[in-house]
């Protein structure tokens, strides 16, 4: 397998182009990864959520940390991670325009609210909260590609990259 950088420019259009990621933040010396929809746009993810610790966390250590991957095969796959920190938009009137702008990004994914809603159902003892937008500002952006070396493939171990 031969494992390559990703260029600044592909980086960010494998973002464009994903929907999904993992978000890690930490407390206390204690990491936490779970799965987020994502949108990007130059300088920026954004995210939605309810309160629960993801958000409790970013809260206290707004430092985090994003991996984006898709995976076609063990020989063909790229990975995407974004460093950077995290700014939540409080459904206050100075992050009314915020608020609106990251929904309507957000919006343009196919069931981008659904997580969210679905963990909040599933903590029936929580009160209903307003949605929690959130952005992460990205500090640094690095990727990698695998694709199935020549000797791979002539051994029939690995089919061509597409």
């Amino acid at each position: 397998m031969l494992i390559r950088d990703l260029s600044s420019q592909e980086c960010q259009d494998f973002l464009t182009r994903v929907g999904i990621g993992r978000l890690a933040c930490a407390r206390d010396n204690q990491p936490y990864v779970v799965p987020v929809y994502i949108t990007y746009e130059p300088g920026r993810l954004y995210g939605f959520s309810t309160v629960g610790q993801k958000i409790e966390w970013m809260r206290s250590n707004p430092l985090v940390c994003v991996e984006a991957d898709e995976v076609r095969s063990h020989f063909d796959w790229q990975s995407v991670v974004i460093v950077g920190h995290y700014e939540e938009y409080p459904n206050t009137p100075q992050y009314k325009e915020a608020r609106r702008y990251a929904e309507a990004l957000l919006e343009k994914r196919f069931l981008w609210w659904q997580t969210a809603y679905a963990a909040q159902q599933v903590r029936n003892h929580a009160p209903r909260t307003a949605p929690i937008f959130y952005c992460v500002h990205i500090k640094e952006i690095t990727g990698h590609r695998a694709c199935p070396d020549p000797i791979e493939i002539a051994a029939g171990f690995a089919a061509p990259s597409t």
